[in-house]
């Protein structure tokens, strides 16, 4: 199943769980009526801003709404990513959250310019990223952090965030997002 069919399926499924018309949540997410229906047919692959405004909306994790739902051992081939500022971000769901474990993983490729600007998480949310490849600057809030390969970072996700790639080669990312349920 891709991934545009399984966010199809998660999104619907996280609405109607929680009994919200496509109206209702359109209002909660900010995102249109008529978005969300094409989103739950399967007839658009949403980007990753869309898809972060529809999780903190309904108060789900962002890959509770990307991966497939599974129970025991499962293995996520994950070749269609989620993509940002025109492909240069893609986003590949390794790990997804659940109540036990309150994290989720994912691996990043920045291309070179490539940026992505995160909507905040919810309250309490902390990154944890380190850089395997490439070079990366992280602006936390109105700061900018440099990372270079073996470079890692910890910050409060709860607040505005950006990544981006000002090198000239692409940028290979591991990000783990943990939820605070405090």
């Amino acid at each position: 199943m891709n991934v545009t069919d399984v966010i199809a399926q998660n999104v619907r499924a996280v609405r109607e769980r929680k009994k919200l018309t496509l109206d209702g949540a359109a209002e909660l997410t900010g995102v249109s009526r008529s978005m969300l229906a094409q989103i739950e047919k399967g007839e658009v692959n949403p980007t990753i801003a869309v898809v972060w405004k529809i999780a903190n909306g309904y108060k789900v994790s962002f890959t509770s709404l990307v991966e497939p739902r599974n129970e025991g051992v499962s293995v996520l081939r994950c070749r269609t990513p989620l993509e940002a500022d025109e492909g240069r971000y893609l986003s590949y769901p390794a790990f997804s959250f659940n109540e036990a474990k309150l994290f989720e993983t994912y691996r990043i490729v920045i291309q070179p310019e490539g940026r992505m600007e995160a909507q905040p998480h919810l309250r309490g949310t902390e990154e944890y990223v380190t850089v395997f490849q490439g070079t990366v600057e992280i602006g936390v809030d109105g700061e900018t952090y440099h990372l270079e390969t073996g470079d890692s970072i910890r910050f409060q996700g709860d607040v505005p965030h950006v990544y981006a790639n000002g090198g000239g080669t692409p940028a290979q990312l591991s990000m783990l997002i943990y939820y605070n349920p405090a």
